[in-house]
């Protein structure tokens, strides 16, 4: 694989070399960043710099990527909650914490690894082009997203969910604790989400961006601090969009160190957020399958401390 060279044009004076590439490099950290400006990799109008040199504004910026090597997803015997399964599909109850598909610096301990452990024909869709980045997954959730996720078992399963996803036909339906009741019982949230020009790993809401509607309900508003409790359905599928639209609305997610309060309220380890239930048809059976799962003990606790 060739190595990729990219331009830029500083367009921020005053910022520093990193963070400017941490903004305009999607899928690096910031240590990756600073590993290519130390090893040489980067040059400022002709030259190298440090990681925290200040740009003035207008400066060409030249990055020279190396080619990464081809790193092969590896089967992993992770303990997976499973909710349902068949020959086609699988259901499984997604801890927070676990990642859904190996990146740059999560090559393991990811749902496929796990998923490729239990199910090793998994492996036959490596090399397909149609099929070999997902790995059976057919949607994803954040992180530090808890609940529910259905995983194909082989490519025509897995197409055929895609389609489902992409047709609106998939109910998906979430439960969060909001920093804030919404002005409402329930209502939509319409609004058009893309990737924040400036801060290239967070969403916002844009007018140039895809369409996004998020419906939501008002469950339980008995809580400390105007806090509420509030069910979800996603009517789209836009990266972080319940995140972003709560956000957009004032009422950002419990938890949320990315879209809600720089400094956060309530101490936890993740947002408090979890895909509740999602129905689908099965793909071969034509079957409409439902399932739920129930808020994990810890969010169940932290509710509690806030009554």
């Amino acid at each position: 694989m060739p190595e990729n060279r990219l331009t830029f044009v500083a367009d921020a004076p005053n910022e520093r070399l990193d963070k400017f590439l941490l903004a305009h490099l999607p899928g690096f950290s910031r240590a990756q960043v600073q590993g290519l400006i130390r090893a040489g990799c980067v040059l400022v109008d002709g030259a190298a710099r440090k990681t925290g040199y200040k740009l003035k504004g207008g400066e060409q910026i030249v990055v020279r990527v190396p080619p990464r090597e081809e790193a092969s997803v590896e089967p992993e015997d992770i303990p997976l909650e499973i909710i349902y399964e068949d020959e086609h599909v699988a259901v499984i109850d997604k801890p927070a914490g676990m990642i859904a598909h190996p990146g740059a610096g999560n090559e393991s301990g990811t749902l496929v690894n796990a998923l490729l452990a239990r199910y090793p024909e998994l492996a036959d869709m490596m090399d397909d082009p149609e099929a070999g980045e997902r790995l059976g997954i057919v949607h994803r959730l954040d992180r530090g997203t808890s609940g529910l996720i259905v995983a194909a078992r082989d490519k025509a399963t897995l197409l055929a969910l895609m389609a489902q996803f992409q047709a609106r036909s998939v109910d998906k339906v979430y439960l969060a604790l909001l920093e804030k009741r919404p002005a409402s019982n329930r209502g939509i949230v319409d609004a058009p989400i893309a990737r924040d020009p400036r801060q290239r790993k967070r969403m916002a809401v844009r007018r140039d961006g895809r369409s996004a509607q998020t419906e939501f309900e008002l469950l339980d508003d008995d809580f400390q601090g105007d806090r509420a409790l509030v069910r979800l359905r996603l009517l789209t599928g836009r990266t972080h969009q319940i995140r972003v639209h709560m956000a957009f609305i004032g009422c950002p997610v419990v938890g949320d160190a990315v879209y809600g309060y720089r400094k956060q309220r309530v101490r936890m380890k993740r947002q408090f957020l979890h895909a509740y239930e999602l129905a689908f048809e099965h793909p071969v059976s034509g079957e409409r399958l439902r399932f739920v799962s129930e808020l994990p003990v810890g969010l169940a606790d932290v509710m509690g401390k806030l009554r």
